[in-house]
């Protein structure tokens, strides 16, 4: 990408002592927001409002450097969480945000409380706030950044930056991400921990920066660490300097932290300790002023702007890069270093102390720099420099709705997933060419080896396949830039965060994808958090969970999922389906895909089955008309497979159950019980219908009227092999009498027959159920 924009600004001395001006007022608006937020703006419930005034000031000379020298416009940042001011403050000094929202952090139709793309109204690169999920995003968007170029091109280059706070490294999801062997090649990511030695409640007794920075060297990333600003490392060359240096780096954190509390006269007491070091230390601190010796005991490398310049100068594009930025939290405000800082508010008295240091007017917070001042002219140049070109979204494929297929004999809806692939690189090629699938090593065993065989594996680079010449190797693996399915490690958080950002690549590049991944649903709701937290940020992506349920019947209770069923219902921005036959996975799937890549789109949950099932159970309609309305009910969520002339009771069955409802229907219409069976695709959809209904939200309703009309409401048994309040809520559509059947317990091995018997949902069990419901 090339920019007409002015130069940025150069770190000499004139634009430094600009970019320090610019540093004051970022720190005087990111507080003075959280400040109006929770002592000006009323509050009539009296609750809490919060905000993270120490926080953000530790990240503010970071923020600073970073976009006012060293960011360019195809850069991209994740912000950490509790920094949210700081970056909405440089956005109004960048003009990118309108005055009247700084007064209006976390109040509604605000400033959200953390970064958020979908939700801020200024310019937010990564949704954050969950910990340790927004951190290793950037990663996710760089290895999505490069498949979309590789793929369409448009996405051009670019450094993936994440701002994260010491205490996220405790998160596992980092070190999931970090270990991922493709991470290494990825260059282009920048990571910048703010180490400021505190969490929420105390200063960390031991961070082991060492060993953190040794894990990230492990794993091929480059370590830069800035520890100690111009001030102590010029002290460090005085007589007693070797001492000072000795002391402050064996020193304990909290010890540290209590220094950055004391006076001057305190300091000359504690500082020089105890032991060989004390003579040498009592003489260097005896010669310095009491001013120079405050300033020295915070003087770190995460607040010199010269020494950050450096570190972002030195970083190698050839592999991640990791900068341990020395901090201090709450620096510049009055309740630095304290251990209980974390979501402390400045008083107002403070906060005048605080505009009267920093050349600001608590009177009139909001004021910008002086109309052709220098730094009102740095922030000019910068806002045109950084100014990313329109966004023209490409519109998503043209994707069938029907492939034409009608599968006979006996098929998995597992299986069906990968012939589904296969057939739209047939049928619509361009389409296909969009779709990217991402499993954590589970190709083979959930029947994609066709689509990789057809597709290839994504890597960054091009790899020699040493099996290919193997004539007994089945799954071949070519890897190469244009691949389309991406090999994870055994990682479910990793996936998700992946499927997060490739779905969000038609909001970022203007290019469209279609992110299928594929997990163990039981391995589900491991990934939820994260893949719900990628939703919530945009992304639009389908998750595929197979095999399902305890009808994974050998497996065992370590095995079978259980809830997943119910996570459609619940899971905001998505759609679930859990098909039962191999046409109705065909046709959810379609639909699926239909819904990615575009403003109102939707992510979709997708829940297979390895039970092979009679394909001519479906009983697909011949006539054309009658197999689109058949497809419309499937994708709307349900549909009638079996209509008595005199129906006593329904049942509500959903999935790799079939065979047992329609079973137990055959029984008791030979019992003189005729019966309606309804194959559910979607609990989901039903329950919005429902909502709809009632007037309780937007949407259709027409569907409820299809599967379950008022002229045909009779008892109700729904079974699924999940948790039986998902179908629960039929019994509401028509206020019919209701029995729930499903999974309450752990799984045990053995045969289908012995597991369905143990769980209630075989066929004997439905049939008891409707008695009793009917008597």
């Amino acid at each position: 990408m090339t920019s007409t924009a002015p130069t940025p600004l150069q770190p000499e001395a004139g634009p430094l002592d600009v970019l320090r001006d610019i540093e004051d007022r970022v720190l005087w608006l990111s507080t003075a927001m959280i400040h109006h937020a929770n002592q000006v703006r009323p509050n009539p419930s009296g609750l809490k409002v919060g905000g993270h005034q120490a926080s953000s000031a530790s990240m503010v000379s970071i923020m600073t450097s970073l976009w006012f020298w060293h960011l360019k416009p195809e850069d991209r940042v994740a912000v950490k969480p509790h920094a949210s001011p700081v970056l909405h403050a440089i956005n109004y000094l960048l003009g990118e945000l309108d005055e009247a929202y700084l007064s209006r952090l976390r109040a509604f139709g605000g400033l959200q409380s953390y970064p958020s793309r979908s939700k801020d109204p200024d310019p937010v690169d990564y949704s954050t706030g969950s910990v340790g999920i927004g951190a290793t995003v950037p990663i996710w968007g760089a290895l999505a950044r490069r498949f979309v170029e590789h793929t369409t091109g448009g996405a051009g280059t670019g450094r993936q930056y994440s701002l994260l706070g010491d205490a996220e490294l405790d998160e596992g999801a980092v070190w999931e991400a970090i270990l991922d062997p493709g991470i290494a090649e990825l260059g282009e990511i920048v990571w910048i921990v703010d180490l400021n030695r505190q969490s929420l409640d105390r200063v960390v007794p031991d961070i082991a920066a060492d060993r953190l920075q040794g894990m990230f060297a492990a794993a091929g990333w480059q370590v830069l660490t800035l520890k100690y600003g111009r001030l102590l490392e010029e002290l460090f060359g005085r007589p007693g300097g070797n001492a000072l240096r000795t002391r402050i780096d064996r020193m304990p954190n909290p010890e540290y932290q209590r220094l950055l509390r004391c006076t001057a006269d305190q300091l000359r007491q504690r500082l020089p300790g105890q032991g060989p070091l004390r003579e040498p230390i009592n003489a260097l601190v005896a010669s310095l002023d009491d001013a120079t010796l405050l300033a020295a005991i915070g003087d770190l490398g995460g607040h010199d702007l010269r020494a950050l310049d450096q570190a972002f100068a030195s970083i190698d594009d050839t592999r991640p890069t990791v900068i341990f930025a020395y901090t201090v939290k709450g620096y510049g405000l009055p309740s630095r270093g304290h251990p209980q800082n974390h979501s402390s508010l400045l008083t107002t008295e403070q906060m005048q102390e605080l505009a009267d240091s920093l050349g600001a007017d608590l009177e009139h917070p909001w004021n910008r720099f002086a109309t052709g001042s220098a730094a009102e002219r740095a922030c000019a140049d910068r806002s045109q420099w950084l100014r990313r070109p329109d966004l023209s979204p490409q519109p998503p494929p043209e994707l069938p709705t029907d492939l034409g297929r009608t599968p006979a004999g006996t098929a998995t809806t597992q299986a069906a997933l990968g012939r589904v692939l296969m057939d739209l690189t047939r049928q619509a090629p361009q389409a296909a060419r969009r779709v990217v699938t991402v499993s954590p090593d589970v190709s083979s065993s959930t029947n994609l080896g066709g689509w990789v065989n057809k597709v290839g594996v994504w890597s960054a680079r091009e790899r020699v396949d040493w099996f290919a010449d193997d004539a007994e190797t089945i799954l071949h693996w070519r890897e190469k830039p244009t691949g389309q399915h991406i090999e994870l490690g055994i990682a479910e958080t990793n996936l998700v965060g992946l499927l997060g950002e490739l779905g969000a690549t038609w909001s970022r590049w203007g290019q469209p994808l279609l992110p299928i991944g594929v997990v163990y649903d039981p391995f589900v709701e491991r990934a939820l958090e994260p893949w719900s937290f990628g939703i919530y940020a945009g992304g639009q992506s389908i998750l595929v969970g197979t095999p399902s349920g305890v009808t994974l019947a050998p497996e065992g209770g370590a095995h079978q999922s259980i809830t997943t069923p119910s996570i459609g219902i619940e899971q905001p921005g998505c759609i679930s389906y859990e098909p039962a036959f191999a046409i109705d996975l065909e046709w959810t799937l379609l639909a699926s895909l239909a819904r990615l890549g575009k403003p109102g789109g939707s992510s979709a949950y997708l829940r297979l089955s390895t039970r092979p099932v009679d394909q001519t159970f479906a009983a697909v309609p011949t006539d054309p008309a009658a197999r689109e309305r058949r497809r419309q009910q499937v994708v709307a969520g349900a549909y009638p497979l079996r209509r008595a002339e005199h129906a006593k009771v329904t049942i509500a069955v959903m999935g790799a159950l079939i065979p047992e409802a329609l079973a137990a229907a055959e029984r008791l219409a030979q019992a003189d019980i005729e019966t309606d069976v309804v194959c559910v695709t979607s609990p989901g959809l039903l329950f919005t219908a429902l909502q709809a209904r009632q007037g309780r939200q937007e949407g259709p309703s027409w569907i409820l009227d299809q599967a379950f009309p008022p002229s045909r409401a009779t008892p109700l048994v729904t079974v699924l092999d999940g948790h039986p309040h998902t179908l629960a809520f039929l019994g509401n559509i028509n206020q019919t009498p209701t029995t729930s059947l499903g999974v309450t317990r752990f799984g045990q091995s053995g045969t289908i027959d012995d597991v369905y018997h143990h769980h209630g949902i075989d066929t004997d069990s439905i049939i008891r159920a409707t008695l009793d419901l009917l008597a």
